[in-house]
């Protein structure tokens, strides 16, 4: 990835750290506010590609000469940045995991400098490819945990969206793609079937069928609306399914127009009444989550779900509202402190220090409540089986909740890379993916409604409280 993918600002103030000597060591912290769609949960997404990233994040002779002639560096300053690697530490969270607001998702521990340059870079990766990868396992639960597949190429933003976007989403719950580029890359199986162009291409309906059914005579799926569906369409898929279905072939209709509901249930009957059971039935035509849900709340007999347009560009939510903040500086004495933002908007006050995600768990696996504790050799939380705590909503004020931890109390964020290397071996995207199936199992299915979720607790724990409240005094104390 190229490191001018990068905020102006960054490379401003790491000027400005630079000149002032100010390059100590400091701990920033991702973390997002809301949860898109109005939802109950997010899927962390895009850790593998950033830890690639950060390993190889470096500034080339043509970078540096784009920078000289904006006359704002310095020569010795560029002379800094041709030298630089990142060799600060990553903690994070598996990738798959579902996450919730105001918890740290990625943890950087290194130089001012350092951490300031790939800010810009760590959120374009995981903000986008969080969204995405919600987007999808939302949409693949209001499938009934169906088939869905995933063909946003033609509407993605730009390649690196569209590649990005498919990895995600692939990751989130969809099957496959129909995204070559993405198969090639990640190894995702690639889907498709055929364009009206093709139907148009030959003189009838029939012959176009027969045509493909020659190319490719394993599972064909015949798009079946270029026409008409009832009248046409679906009796020509029958005809050629009947001689199919006695060479021992199995075969779909494919809809992409229409009222899909009505359409679906009659071609179910007519497939049916041929004696053709075992057709499927594939829809599109610019779905979501919601229209999904309805039609099966409908009953619409269908086998596969198609999603463009909505899965790759987030349809709804634009954007993931993931922030990079510091949380922990230089005294000047050789220590890292805790220090915080408040603001005039109550919801942008930010969580001091270094911290950790307990996730806790009932004694049937479970998830109960995310509690946020502080990581710090000299006095860092430590959550027990078996033990009651009190845990306190994250504004730090009277709300709060007594707990025995009667199954597991889990730490999420993990080491990933240290001095700028990996620590360990990525898993395999099918591995990621799989997480995501069973994180979704261990979370109550009140957190994953489409519409009204429960509100799953993030909370932080008595000594984490109590440090954020003593920063909020002392600021009021020295700005009355």
């Amino acid at each position: 990835m190229n490191s001018t993918l990068i905020d102006f600002y960054s490379l401003t103030m790491a000027q400005g750290y630079w000149k002032r000597h100010m390059d100590q060591k400091v701990v920033f912290e991702m973390f997002f506010r809301k949860q898109p769609y109005n939802g109950g949960f997010s899927i962390f997404a895009g850790l593998e590609p950033l830890l690639n990233s950060l390993q190889h994040f470096s500034f080339s002779p043509d970078d540096l000469e784009y920078l000289s002639g904006l006359g704002i560096f310095e020569e010795a300053f560029l002379s800094f940045l041709a030298g630089f690697r990142f060799t600060g530490a990553i903690f994070a969270l598996d990738e798959g995991t579902m996450i919730f607001p105001n918890e740290p998702l990625i943890r950087i521990e290194g130089t001012l400098v350092e951490s300031q340059l790939v800010e810009g870079m760590l959120l374009n990766t995981i903000n986008f490819q969080t969204l995405i990868a919600t987007k999808a396992a939302r949409v693949w639960l209001a499938s009934g945990k169906g088939t869905v597949m995933e063909f946003g190429l033609r509407r993605a933003q730009g390649a690196d969206g569209a590649l990005s976007a498919s990895r995600a989403a692939y990751i989130g719950g969809a099957a496959g793609t129909s995204h070559v580029l993405a198969g090639k890359t990640f190894g995702i199986p690639v889907m498709g079937t055929m364009a009206h162009a093709w139907v148009m291409a030959f003189p009838t309906e029939e012959e176009a069928f027969h045509a493909y059914v020659d190319i490719y005579p394993k599972n064909p799926v015949f798009l079946i609306d270029t026409f008409n569906t009832l009248k046409s369409g679906a009796p020509n898929a029958i005809k050629i399914g009947k001689m199919l279905a006695e060479k021992g072939i199995n075969f779909g209709v494919r809809l992409d127009s229409g009222d899909i509901h009505y359409l679906s249930v009659e071609v179910r009957k007519m497939l049916d009444a041929a004696g053709l059971t075992k057709a499927t039935i594939s829809v599109s035509n610019d779905l979501d989550e919601l229209i999904i849900a309805a039609l099966r709340a409908e009953g619409s007999p269908i086998n596969v779900w198609g999603v463009g347009t909505k899965m790759v560009t987030g349809g709804g939510d634009s954007a993931f509202t993931g922030v990079y903040k510091l949380v922990m500086r230089d005294s000047g004495l050789g220590r890292l402190v805790p220090v915080m933002k408040l603001s005039d908007n109550p919801e942008k006050t930010t969580l001091p220090a270094s911290k950790q995600v307990w996730r806790v768990r009932d004694s049937s696996g479970m998830a109960v409540a995310d509690v946020l504790g502080i990581d710090d050799p000299e006095h860092s939380d430590i959550l027990e089986k078996g033990k009651t705590y009190t845990f306190w909503h994250t504004a730090g004020d009277y709300r709060h909740f007594q707990h025995t931890i009667e199954g597991d109390a889990i730490p999420l964020l993990k080491l990933r890379l240290e001095s700028g290397k990996l620590t360990e071996e990525h898993p395999r995207l099918e591995e990621i993916r799989g997480k995501v199936r069973t994180e979704l199992e261990s979370f109550d299915g009140s957190y994953q409604r489409l519409l009204n979720p429960h509100t799953y607790k993030v909370s932080l724990t008595d000594q984490m409280k109590n440090l954020k409240l003593a920063l909020v005094e002392k600021q009021f104390q020295d700005f009355p």
